[in-house]
């Protein structure tokens, strides 16, 4: 796994791929389970423990799903109710427990042992899954099926760790009706290896940077404040961006085709822009299974349509993890979201409404990343006070010479460059497309070359 050994990825894909392929393409149901097996091992890798605990939010959503759809319309809600709430509860007492104990213990006379839980990765997206699987069924937007077929949805490794977010409706029909296809796999290898270059190359790199700065709050000048800032933000894209890709072209190379996670988010003129472009799975899954639920915009009362917007940031907050950091980082969120609506800012097209989206996108990343509130605040007084420590020191000197490269690139590469050339060019564009194997193998092996000599590989997605 790639956040504990590339070397197992890069093992573990080849085989799957060969045994997978080596199973007569007319036996979907074969091939289906062997990617289940397969999809449980690569889990159990990193966390052999928590397969039980996966196991468990996939049986009791299944069951739950029979229930459903064999009971009466009046009985239904409450099958429903019961499914949600024991998914919600396993990731309760697994990611927020500690959290909630700690806090409870600030009241005067609460004195309660902290539990040390260990978190299994990727928890908050396969719970998030789960209950995408039941509310399906409940809809009727997705027939119940075998369960098998949703143990394939739920741990299907290529977004089983970092998402994107899938959805049972839109994966559903795709576990036995499928293009398998030359074509496929190549357009998927193309996309995994940027994805790869994206984590590898760039991310990892702007990590040592963006780790500088944040180490050193309380210390911070103002050129290495905004360094840091700057790099982590574009750390977090590729990072984030980077699984997306994997995941998606990994997915199309078996013949799964998964929605778009990212669409150039730093190109944004407004933060509504911005949350359309950025991490579109979690974006849109808060909206049709919470924010819809609860009313919309098709509210009459507006206190009731920033109520709904309130819930919704404020549980993409405590979606993040267990600190008060994503919760603040959520209402910061939820109140710029509000402002554009009252102003009517969401629809602006100016230069300046890109340079107030990217400067509050960065100003955000510095709270999401900070350990605690104060830090946090420490370091945006940093990026604003010259007179403290001073506009420059040798610390930002050092680590813009050292990695400026990657800042640069990483600048570049998060904008739709080659999009623009091709729409410029026209039918003269069809050149940028031929380079593409060209482009990704040259990708791939400098990411490979990075990988083997073994450097830095944070893995960000502990939290979440």
């Amino acid at each position: 796994m790639l956040f504990s050994s590339a070397t197992f990825l890069f093992a573990f894909l080849p085989v799957v791929a060969l045994l997978y392929y080596l199973i007569p393409k007319r036996c979907t149901a074969a091939r289906n389970l062997f990617l289940t097996g397969a999809s449980l091992l690569f889990y159990a890798w990193g966390e052999p423990r928590f397969v039980l605990v996966m196991l468990l939010v996939i049986v009791s959503s299944w069951l739950f799903a029979c229930k459903i759809e064999a009971s009466a319309k009046s009985a239904r809600k409450g099958f429903l109710l019961v499914a949600v709430s024991v998914d919600l509860t396993v990731l309760f007492v697994f990611k927020y427990l500690g959290f909630f104990t700690e806090n409870l213990n600030r009241l005067p006379f609460v004195r309660l042992p902290v539990p040390q839980i260990t978190l299994p990765i990727g928890i908050s997206f396969f719970t998030f899954q789960a209950i995408s699987y039941v509310v399906d069924v409940y809809r009727g937007e997705a027939a119940q099926k075998s369960l098998w077929d949703v143990m394939l949805y739920i741990a299907f490794f290529p977004q089983l760790i970092a998402g994107p977010i899938v959805r049972y409706s839109d994966f559903a029909d795709q576990i036995h009706n499928r293009q398998e296809s030359l074509q496929n796999w190549n357009r998927g290898g193309y996309r995994f290896a940027i994805g790869l270059g994206k984590k590898v190359i760039l991310s990892n790199n702007l990590a040592y940077v963006a780790d500088a700065a944040f180490s050193s709050v309380g210390n911070l000048s103002f050129s290495m404040a905004w360094i840091g800032a700057v790099g982590y933000s574009l750390q977090l894209y590729f990072d984030f961006s980077g699984y997306s890709d994997m995941a998606i072209g990994l997915g199309q190379m078996f013949g799964f085709h998964f929605l778009e996670n990212f669409n150039y988010p730093f190109i944004s003129r407004s933060i509504t822009e911005l949350w359309r472009r950025w991490h579109i799975s979690l974006g849109s899954w808060f909206r049709d299974y919470v924010y819809i639920p609860l009313g919309g915009s098709r509210v009459a009362a507006k206190r009731r349509l920033y109520f709904n917007i309130f819930i919704v940031w404020l549980l993409t907050g405590i979606w993040h993890g267990a600190k008060w950091t994503y919760i603040v980082w959520g209402m910061m969120y939820f109140v710029l979201l509000c402002v554009e609506r009252i102003l009517n800012l969401s629809g602006q097209k100016s230069w300046l409404g890109w340079i107030y989206t990217v400067f509050f996108f960065i100003a955000g990343n510095v709270v999401f990343r900070s350990e605690n509130v104060t830090g946090a605040l420490k370091y945006l007084l940093a990026m604003f006070n010259i007179h403290t420590t001073g506009l420059l020191d040798e610390k930002a000197v050092y680590y813009f010479a050292e990695y400026k490269m990657f800042l640069l690139i990483g600048m570049a590469a998060a904008l739709p460059i080659a999009v623009w050339l091709r729409a410029q060019a026209g039918r003269r564009g069809a050149w940028i497309d031929r380079l593409r194997p060209v482009w990704c193998a040259a990708v791939f092996l400098v990411a490979l070359s990075f990988i083997v000599k073994g450097g830095y590989n944070p893995f960000i997605y502990f939290d979440f």
